[in-house]
């Protein structure tokens, strides 16, 4: 299957680091108590948005490199992490340590799905991630798993679920070990310190939303008339753009306002608009 080139999103914050940090501190004996487990990190000063449209997980019926079967079902009761990545990605590599430590420790409340868009052959990824020893299963994706998630326009990207199937953020780029425990402990009822809100969403947390967006990065809708706004939020929603991202030119837009291909396309569209 040939892919459109997905952009790499890089950062400053060295997941990795964390990741061996959190892993030496599994050992902890003060793990468990009369709290239940006890953080790893402190969410103090730390916030914590839950989109408030959230989105059922998609129904996905996978097998894993070790032959298991992976489905909506099977996840349903824990909190989940669906994390698309690839072997040659360097900030995916970076945040897999992280990833691991958290598995272990909140292994009766977590499960993380590591979804590889690696073209390669399934057993050179199984060879990658046993070498970092990874914990939780890894599928390979596809065309069809990738549109379900409503596009993947960058790798690493975490989609975070509630342990009743629903996703609520969306993370593009490296992730922070700090946000991501609190997330995990927020979403299965653990006492977390950190800020938790809900936050409109119009595409910016989870694409798919972006139905709901009444301005569009970009482009002017102000001249329009209630009706062809209307119309134009809808053409918005449906055409796709044709920068490679596989998504609508409303979400390439909230996904990434400095597309030059999108832009130009979603003006074109205003233009062609009805004039009051």
């Amino acid at each position: 299957m040939k892919r459109a080139i997905v952009l790499v999103i890089c950062a400053v914050v060295v997941a990795g680091a964390f990741g061996l940090g959190l892993a030496r501190r599994l050992v902890d004996p003060e793990r468990s108590g009369s709290g239940g487990l006890s953080p790893l990190t402190s969410g103090r000063g730390l916030t914590l948005q839950w989109s408030d449209k959230p989105i059922d997980m998609p129904e996905v019926g996978l097998t894993d490199l070790d032959g298991s079967a992976v489905s909506k079902a099977t996840l349903r009761g824990k909190v989940v992490l669906v994390n698309f990545w690839a072997t040659w990605c360097g900030p995916c590599r970076e945040e897999i340590p992280m990833l691991v430590a958290l598995q272990e420790y909140y292994r009766d409340r977590l499960t993380i799905v590591g979804v590889s868009i690696d073209e390669r052959p399934a057993e050179d990824v199984r060879s990658f991630a046993a070498g970092l020893h990874v914990n939780y299963p890894i599928v390979m994706s596809t065309g069809e798993l990738e549109a379900a998630f409503g596009g993947i326009s960058a790798v690493p990207s975490t989609f975070v679920i509630t342990p009743r199937g629903q996703i609520v953020q969306r993370h593009l780029g490296l992730l922070t070990a700090r946000r991501t425990e609190h997330e995990v402990r927020a979403l299965s009822g653990l006492p977390t310190e950190a800020t938790i809100e809900t936050i409109a969403d119009t595409g910016q947390v989870l694409l798919p939303n972006a139905a709901y967006a009444t301005a569009i990065p970009g482009v002017d809708l102000d001249g329009l008339s209630p009706a062809a706004r209307e119309a134009v939020l809808k053409r918005l929603n449906t055409e796709p753009c044709t920068c490679g991202c596989g998504l609508t030119l409303a979400q390439c837009r909230i996904n990434d306002s400095s597309c030059t291909v999108s832009l130009p396309l979603a003006q074109a569209i205003v233009r062609a608009a009805p004039q009051p």
